[in-house]
């Protein structure tokens, strides 16, 4: 058996945890068991506020918020062992990327700031823990993600393929994979699921658009998509990074969707995103063969055509072509991660992130 670790996360959804059990092999991985661990109705709707109106979140709101959020973590991490019926001890360590309450690599003192304290996380479980994954690259002048790339790079690497990994979470990012060894790139592309979510939360209150049926049945508005990829976002140059900081409801209100029904809106987005992500595509990846997507947008059928639509010749499929359930990419990259930090190896990619070089990726917190 190879070494074990587990991977957690939570996205911008902000609804619960991921949890992967994750076997590695020297060039290769079997995620062994899933676990979805859902935040309680009060914490998340807590979370929500402190992230939508960081102004009013006070010092003692964010303590308890990182305290609650690791404890999470800690029951997700557990309830994953329990599923699993394996023992605590016989896992490495757990990486956890905790929640993102607040990302600004761009600010005059850079920094990104994730929730759920590891310190809880490794006392209650018992095992060895890795958090804090982004400090060390924006401390070397970087952007402190994406982190996924070097993940992707291993797993979906190939010699003679390229390939590009397109992650639609709230926010989507691309890795570009040169099947010629040349260096490999990576960056968000912007808004992925956050901006069809929350529209969808706002009209339908409904926590997501289910396979993007509602995107489906309007008609994009070709104006207003160009008022949205006008945003000098989409026009900079790599290495660049974003979140729910820029890209949020008020960000849509600014541009103005005013008599604008609301399905048309939501089709509008969904065509953002595909667009946003394709002129990406295009701009770093002119020779790609294959987009393989994983994330929640791999779900979104509505997306999922767009962007085959605006990749002609090219194959777009989920990651499970290739391996891996497209619902535990990330989590069994944080789960790859720890493991890059417990043997002493960097986890960056400075050329994706803009570091001035590669280096070891989180704090580890012992369990006792």
């Amino acid at each position: 058996m190879g070494d074990l670790y587990i991977g957690l996360i939570s996205g911008t959804s902000m609804d619960g945890i991921d949890a992967a059990l994750v076997e590695f092999e020297q060039a290769s991985l079997n995620v062994l068991k899933t676990h979805q661990y859902p935040y309680s109705d009060a914490l998340r709707s807590r979370l929500i506020r402190a992230i939508r109106d960081p102004v009013t979140c006070t010092v003692d709101e964010v303590g308890a918020l990182h305290r609650w959020t690791g404890e999470s973590f800690r029951d997700a991490a557990n309830a994953l062992l329990a599923a699993s019926d394996v023992a605590a001890t016989a896992i490495t360590a757990i990486g956890s990327h905790g929640q993102t309450l607040r990302h600004q690599p761009n600010a005059e003192h850079p920094f990104s700031l994730q929730l759920g304290n590891a310190a809880v996380i490794a006392a209650g479980t018992g095992i060895t823990t890795v958090a804090d994954f982004r400090s060390a690259d924006i401390a070397l002048g970087g952007q402190g993600a994406p982190l996924v790339p070097p993940f992707h790079e291993w797993l979906f690497g190939r010699p003679g393929t390229d390939r590009c990994i397109l992650n639609v979470g709230g926010i989507a990012n691309a890795t570009i994979l040169h099947g010629d060894g040349r260096q490999t790139l990576g960056f968000d592309t912007g808004p992925g699921n956050t901006l069809l979510d929350a529209w969808m939360r706002k009209h339908k209150d409904e926590p997501f658009d289910r396979d993007g049926q509602w995107a489906a049945s309007g008609t994009a508005d070709d104006e207003l998509l160009q008022r949205l990829l006008a945003d000098p976002y989409f026009a900079a140059s790599a290495p660049k990074s974003t979140g729910l900081e820029y890209f949020n409801l008020d960000w849509l209100d600014a541009v103005g969707v005013d008599g604008i029904d609301p399905a048309d809106v939501q089709a509008t987005l969904c065509a953002l995103t595909a667009a946003a992500s394709a002129d990406a595509i295009r701009l770093t990846a002119c020779e790609a063969t294959e987009v393989l997507v994983c994330g929640g947008g791999a779900h979104n059928s509505e997306l999922m055509r767009l962007l085959d639509a605006q990749l002609p010749g090219v194959a777009v499929m989920s990651t499970a072509a290739a391996g891996i359930d497209p619902d535990w990419v990330e989590a069994a990259a944080f789960a790859w991660l720890a493991m890059r930090r417990m043997q002493g190896l960097p986890g960056n990619l400075p050329a994706v992130t803009g570091a001035r070089k590669a280096t070891l990726l989180g704090a580890v917190y012992r369990s006792g």
